[in-house]
C-alpha cells in the first residue's frame, strides 16, 4: 500500500538566521505535523531550508537545533521526511552526507527518513541519467543511512542541467534526465520498491495522465 504523504509549507525555513522567521518556521512545522495526524498521513516531507552567505556547518547546526525543538513540542504518528534539494545558493540539504548529519543528530523519534527528488538530485550534481551516476547516489545512500530510510521518491525531470543548482521541474522525458535516464533509474534494483509520487508541471488536466503513462510504460517495458 502506498503511504499517504503531505508536503510541508514552502514558507518554512529552519535554517534562517532571522530568529523570528525561524521561530515561526518551528511553530508552522509543528502545525503541519498535527495536520498530518488529522489526515491520517504517514509522512510529512520537508525542505530543511537555506541561508545564503553563512558557513555551512553553522546553517546545519541551526536546522538540527530547530528540529530538536520541534521534536520536543509533540509526539506524532506521522514521521518527517527530509527532502534532498537542488543545490541552490545557501542550500544545505542537497548532499546525502548533510542529510545524514541532520538525521543522526536529531535523536528523538521525529525524522522517519528521506524523500529523494530526481530533479533536485540531478541539479545538485548526481548524474542519475546514467548508470554511473545512479550507482553513486545509491552508494552514498547506503553509506550514510541505508535504503530503509528512503521512504519516498518525488519523480520529476529537470529543466536545469547536471549540477546547475536550478530547481525547475519538467515533464518526464522532456528534461535533462530524459526517457533513457528514467528507464535506467526506474529499473535500477536499489530503488525499485520505493513508492513514487509525480511532481511534474501541470498546465492542463491531461498532464498528470501523460506523465503517469510514460512512467508505467518505462516500468512495464
Amino acid at each position: 500500500m502506498i503511504p499517504l504523504s503531505i508536503h510541508a509549507s514552502y514558507l518554512i525555513n529552519l535554517a534562517s538566521r532571522e530568529r523570528d522567521l525561524q521561530k515561526k518556521s518551528i511553530a508552522l512545522l509543528a502545525v503541519e505535523m498535527d495536520r498530518a495526524d488529522v489526515l491520517g498521513a504517514e509522512y510529512v516531507v520537508l525542505h530543511p531550508g537555506s541561508a545564503s552567505g553563512d558557513d555551512e556547518s553553522s546553517v546545519i547546526k541551526r536546522v538540527i537545533d530547530a528540529l530538536k525543538v520541534v521534536a520536543l513540542a509533540g509526539h506524532w504518528r506521522a514521521g518527517l521526511l527530509l527532502e534532498n534539494t537542488a543545490g541552490e545558493r545557501g542550500d544545505i540539504s542537497s548532499e546525502m552526507a548533510n542529510l545524514s548529519e541532520i538525521i543522526n543528530r536529531v535523536k528523538r523519534f521525529l525524522i522517519a527518513g528521506i524523500c529523494i527528488d530526481t530533479c533536485h538530485a540531478l541539479a545538485a550534481g548526481y548524474d542519475i541519467g546514467n548508470e554511473e551516476g545512479i550507482y553513486r547516489l545509491s552508494r552514498e545512500i547506503e553509506k550514510y543511512f541505508g535504503i530503509s530510510k528512503v521512504k519516498l521518491i518525488h519523480l520529476n525531470d529537470s529543466k536545469g542541467g547536471l549540477g546547475s543548482g536550478i530547481d525547475r521541474h519538467e515533464h518526464i522525458g522532456l528534461g535533462k534526465i530524459g526517457i533513457q535516464g528514467f528507464r535506467l533509474f526506474l529499473n535500477y534494483s536499489f530503488f525499485k520498491d520505493i513508492p513514487l509520487i509525480l511532481e511534474t508541471p501541470k498546465k492542463n488536466e491531461t498532464d498528470d495522465y501523460q506523465n503517469l503513462r510514460k512512467v508505467r510504460n518505462i516500468i512495464e517495458a
